[in-house]
């Protein structure tokens, strides 16, 4: 599991989630564990329902039984969940349990902020990938967001930088972690033009021989 992760709301982390799945093979599947802002299944343009809380232990839902294809990305998106019930690392626990036959990998669309919530998919990721606009209150965010992953015992193999084409100096050294993309500002959609499309292929090529070498 890759979490795609910032300290700061609104820098662009569905839509990396949506950009680097609709590059990488084997319809891989998304998750939204964002419950309080919950995105994904309406840019993916698929139901709220089934969410991820249909994995909990104590249904009988699977992956395959709850996610939902995003024909326009050729990607796999399971909605967030609507109640606090169960919290969000055992239901990402149960996905991976339950997607541990499919192929692809499984891309987390994570909360902003350092709180419980926003913890829960960096603890349960095996990597994460940070994502920030090129302003440096984000990027002072996604600093904090890379120290809790940090903490927790989970890789960061990388940052995305959003609304730009030039990455500000000193940004390795701030997050620990090598830019692995430019992506340039579009207004509307921007994953509808081929510009952005290229510079998320580009990046799902890094990961791929990084982070999926073995597995895709």
């Amino acid at each position: 599991m890759l979490a795609v992760a910032g300290g700061k709301g609104g820098v662009g982390k569905t839509t990396t989630v949506l950009g680097l799945a609709a590059a990488l093979p084997g319809q891989p599947l998304t998750v939204d564990t964002d419950r309080d802002m919950p995105d994904l299944h309406r840019l993916a343009a698929v139901d709220r329902k089934p969410g991820l809380d249909a994995i909990a232990p104590e249904n009988t839902h699977t992956v395959d039984t709850v996610s939902q294809l995003a024909s326009d990305f050729d990607c796999r998106v399971i909605a967030a969940p609507e109640t606090d019930q169960t919290r969000a690392d055992c239901l990402l626990a149960n996905v991976e349990r339950s997607s541990t036959e499919t192929a692809g990998p499984v891309l987390l669309d994570t909360p902003a902020g350092a709180s419980v919530d926003a913890a829960a998919p960096l603890r349960v990721a095996d990597d994460v990938l940070l994502v920030s606009t090129a302003c440096a209150p984000a990027l002072r965010d996604a600093a904090k967001t890379a120290s809790m992953a940090r903490a927790v015992g989970t890789a960061v193999v990388g940052v995305l930088l959003t609304r730009t084409v030039a990455r500000p100096p000193g940004v390795e050294e701030l997050l620990g972690c090598p830019v692995l993309g430019c992506i340039p500002d579009e207004s509307g959609r921007p994953l509808s033009t081929r510009r952005v499309r290229a510079r998320y292929e580009a990046a799902a090529s890094r990961l791929r021989s990084t982070v999926w070498e073995s597995d895709i």
